[in-house]
């Protein structure tokens, strides 16, 4: 057991949170506008060719995460567009341009960065480190707590939760709601940028084709899995996390390597239909006691007392309640 848990699993579980946890909270952002993004894949990997590429031709890292960040929200900005202004269906959507960032990088690192599928130099500028992580893994944590408090103690927070939950209500009352959505939209893709620049500049430095591997996808999962709150996603994201660091050491350990993998991927999506079954159950349950008959003599009118001061009480008694 000590060959797999130790303080170094603790540090391979951060690095593997950090990504998934930054995209998943802008997906959180997402819904709580009521968009449901599905696009995180291809703005994470897209942030990952920007992010080396940005610190390949600017010879620093953090011009790299800028680029990452920049190209990220340029991706979200068709999302927002298609779906918020047009009123495209924004699964369509979605999935067009996970499709696109797959060609896209693909095309990018072989005319851009002049390589074949996977572009590493020992030149290329990484993230620094601070206590075996990257300041982007600080980040993604404080985000969790700034994230709560501005959904449940500002106004802008209370805006665009009514704004997902009905857009015409808030609309009523003066907000606009495609400026709300807009703004979560674009901020998802700023978010997935910064998980894309950990990934390719923080947990390794270079990058391969399609190396978000699905991460993308799993911050979908985990948000659905954390009911799209920022205590939940955490947790989910922990999850996953722990799962694949744990993968990682059993491979080491001599396990199938395509059992490891696949490992995270499928305790996450079992622990979302667990969930999922629990949640339709104490629904059904819930119907079930609202639908349930009354009690025998429940709905009868109670005898009235032949008593002159006890009717009198009663009579006060319902004057009262009228």
């Amino acid at each position: 057991m000590t060959e797999i848990f130790d303080l170094a699993l603790l540090e391979s579980v951060m690095r593997a949170l950090t990504p998934v946890l930054l995209a998943a909270l802008g997906g959180l952002l997402c819904e709580k506008a009521g968009v449901f993004n599905i696009g995180l894949e291809g703005f994470m990997l897209v942030g990952c060719f920007a992010a080396v590429a940005g610190s390949w031709f600017g010879g620093d890292a953090w011009i790299g995460v800028i680029t990452a960040v920049i190209a990220g929200m340029l991706m979200a900005a068709i999302l927002s567009f298609a779906s918020v202004t047009l009123g495209a269906d924004a699964i369509i959507v979605g999935i067009a341009l996970n499709l696109l960032a797959v060609g896209l990088t693909s095309f990018l690192v072989r005319t851009v960065l002049g390589a074949q599928g996977t572009f590493q130099d020992p030149a290329l500028d990484g993230l620094p480190i601070f206590l075996s992580q990257s300041p982007l893994t600080y980040l993604s944590w404080a985000l969790v707590p700034i994230f709560v408090v501005f959904l449940r103690r500002t106004v802008w927070g209370f805006r665009l939760q009514g704004v997902g939950e009905s857009p015409s209500a808030a609309r009523s009352l003066g907000v606009n709601t495609k400026r709300y959505q807009h703004a979560a939209v674009l901020a998802s893709g700023a978010l997935c940028g910064l998980a894309g620049a950990q990934l390719a500049l923080g947990n390794v430095v270079l990058f391969s084709e399609n190396m978000t591997a699905g991460r993308g996808w799993v911050a979908v999962v985990v948000v659905m899995l954390g009911q799209a709150a920022p205590i939940g996603t955490l947790v989910a994201a922990l999850l996953f996390a722990v799962t694949e660091a744990v993968g990682f050491r059993l491979q080491g350990l001599g396990l199938p390597s395509q059992f490891t993998t696949a490992a995270p991927y499928v305790i996450t999506l079992a622990a979302l239909v667990l969930v999922s079954v629990r949640r339709r159950t104490l629904t059904v349950r819930r119907a079930r006691g609202t639908n349930s008959p009354a009690p025998s003599g429940g709905g009868a009118t109670p005898p009235v007392p032949t008593d002159p001061a006890t009717r009198a009480t009663v009579s006060q008694g319902e004057n009262h309640v009228s």
